[in-house]
């Protein structure tokens, strides 16, 4: 894109976008504030009572494009991507546009009556992936395909203050209204963004929902941040790790929009974690830690989240704050039914005599579900039992664990 000199912009242009239909008091507010924040212009009306007032975000956006350089009035050109360009775009980033693609296909038909239309970038700005086009007027339709292409740059550099931009920007969903734009050229836009969080906490990306001269529906920065967290959850589930850890508090329904998803490698240590994991367990991004474990998480012994994920089993797991957690651990691949059913034929197969257990084994597998019976709490797995906490640990764990082990 290339912003032109406002001496060459065609006039239609500018008039054009500045001639869209009124939104009532919200146009009121725009027009005042692009006044007041890029004119200089003192404010020369109050505002209508109970107008929603421009986010601060979008005013310091609208202050970089300024130091930039640039002018509302600028000429805003939507450059030509070769196909060599879109297909290494799209080969450099195969593993979001592949989480992302599911998540977008259902988005697409929430908003199909709106006019709306999906877009997914990298952490440039640059477009990596779009979902179908709705219908509209031929100008609707040419003002969707400038933008929706894969390759295109609409980072803030190149096309202003955007959804795009100001998402990858301040790190929050956002919503943006026609001329809360920078460009004259591009306030025939309306669009909800929410940025996208890669396994290891960093920012990659963003999803944007961006309708051409329509209703204004800022509900969809909901949508938009509800859909983005689809795409972060699908990104975990394919990282690479020996478990994949659901998380949950005690007494919560599983939500998959709301769980935590935690991976941990065969030693322990974790590799990838969503939002909610982040925010549940109060870490900060995983690229700030040199190694973080499971044991720094969990007051419970690693082989008790194995044996449990053998199981099939969820287990109500103590934090080191003294909280408790309900942790639900998949293997790799893994779903709840198959472990089961695995479990079931292995039992039965037990039970017909192809497998005659030893004496020690079947000590340790009633010793481990009296631990997992009672929630993760060693002393109250010990006193059913009737032994002591430390022959728990010994039989279990033989030494292994030793400092690391729950507290109970």
């Amino acid at each position: 894109m290339k912003q032109m000199p406002a001496s060459i912009t065609p006039a239609s242009a500018v008039d054009s976008a500045r001639a869209l239909p009124a939104d009532g008091s919200r146009s009121i507010v725009i027009a005042e504030a692009r006044r007041h924040w890029i004119d200089g212009e003192a404010l020369s009306r109050a505002l209508p009572a109970g107008a929603a007032r421009i986010e601060p975000w979008i005013t310091r956006s609208w202050q970089r494009c300024i130091d930039a350089g640039q002018r509302p009035q600028h000429l805003v050109t939507f450059d030509a991507v070769s196909q060599v360009a879109a297909k290494r775009v799209a080969e450099q980033h195969h593993a979001l546009i592949a989480a992302a693609r599911p998540v977008i296909e259902r988005l697409s038909r929430a908003i199909v009556d709106t006019r709306y239309f999906a877009i997914l970038t990298d952490v440039d700005g640059i477009v990596v992936d779009v979902g179908a086009l709705p219908a509209g007027t031929d100008a609707a339709a040419r003002h969707a395909r400038d933008i929706a292409r894969i390759g295109i740059d609409l980072s803030e550099r190149a096309v202003g203050t955007t959804a795009i931009g100001a998402a990858l920007a301040e790190h929050e969903s956002v919503w943006l209204h026609r001329g809360e734009h920078f460009f004259d050229a591009t306030n025939v836009y309306s669009c909800a963004g929410a940025p996208l969080f890669g396994p290891e906490g960093d920012c990659i990306g963003m999803l944007d929902l961006t309708g051409v001269q329509v209703a204004e529906r800022p509900e969809l920065r909901h949508l938009a941040s509800q859909s983005a967290r689809g795409i972060e959850n699908a990104l975990v589930r394919h990282h690479p790790c020996e478990l994949l850890l659901h998380l949950a508090w005690p007494g919560s329904t599983e939500n998959e929009s709301s769980e935590g998803l935690l991976c941990i490698d065969a030693e322990g240590r974790v590799t990838g974690a969503n939002a909610a994991a982040r925010q549940m367990l109060h870490q900060p991004l995983l690229r700030q830690v040199a190694t973080l474990h499971c044991n720094d998480l969990f007051a419970l012994p690693l082989d008790m989240l194995f044996d449990a994920s053998r199981r099939g089993d969820a287990v109500e797991v103590p934090l080191w704050s003294g909280l408790r957690m309900r942790v639900r651990p998949l293997r790799r691949g893994q779903e709840c039914a198959d472990s089961l059913m695995a479990i079931d034929a292995s039992a039965d197969a037990v039970g017909a005599g192809a497998h005659r257990p030893r004496l020690r084994d079947v000590e340790t597998a009633l010793i481990r579900k009296a631990v997992v019976d009672a929630r993760g709490n060693v002393a109250e797995a010990a006193r059913t039992l009737g032994i002591s906490r430390a022959t728990v640990y010994r039989k279990l764990w033989r030494g292994k664990i030793a400092g690391n082990g729950p507290r109970g």
